[in-house]
């Protein structure tokens, strides 16, 4: 049975090893999450750091999957907005291990990511991702509402344009 919990600031920054093994191996595999190929380890240990700081900051929140003591599986939600949109969160980085694929966790982030958000006062959610991705199966089948398609927002971490869909979910 995975662990879910949400990080602190201190518990993300012993974590940055693990986190960035799971960020370098969903860009590996085709995540478009904002990195390009080649993409190691290495390179996440920064982008790490600066999330374990918004943590501190409490400008965001870190939740992760563990399986027998090791993390495979991430979610932040994003809670520090502009003075008019207290209640809205921005759902960022959904990303599992390819190795830890098809066990259930995705959901179980998301459901953790929305109880904790709820719990911070945020009433609506919204997210994007990459059209056309496995990813993006996940969310209508976990009550989010497709809003639309930005055609040509991003890059696939191989190179080439992304397109983007857009989801919003109230919360309870």
């Amino acid at each position: 049975m995975p662990d879910i919990r949400a990080l602190s600031a201190e518990e993300a920054r012993a974590a940055i090893a693990d986190l960035s093994d799971v960020l370098a191996d969903c860009v590996a595999g085709g995540a478009s999450v904002g990195f390009m190929q080649p993409y190691g380890p290495d390179d996440a240990a920064p982008y790490w750091r600066d999330v374990a700081d918004a943590v501190g900051a409490g400008v965001s929140l870190l939740l992760v999957a563990e399986l027998e003591g090791r993390i495979v599986g991430t979610v932040q939600v994003g809670a520090a907005q502009m003075p008019n949109q207290p209640h809205r969160g921005d759902l960022k980085k959904l990303l599992v291990h390819r190795s830890a694929r098809g066990r259930g966790l995705a959901r179980l982030l998301m459901e953790a990511a929305e109880r904790e958000a709820a719990k911070h006062g945020k009433t609506l959610l919204v997210l994007d991702t990459a059209t056309g991705s496995d990813a993006e199966a996940i969310y209508p089948r976990l009550g989010w509402q497709r809003v639309g398609v930005i055609p040509d927002y991003a890059l696939w971490p191989q190179g080439g344009f992304c397109d983007t869909t857009l989801f919003y979910k109230r919360l309870a």
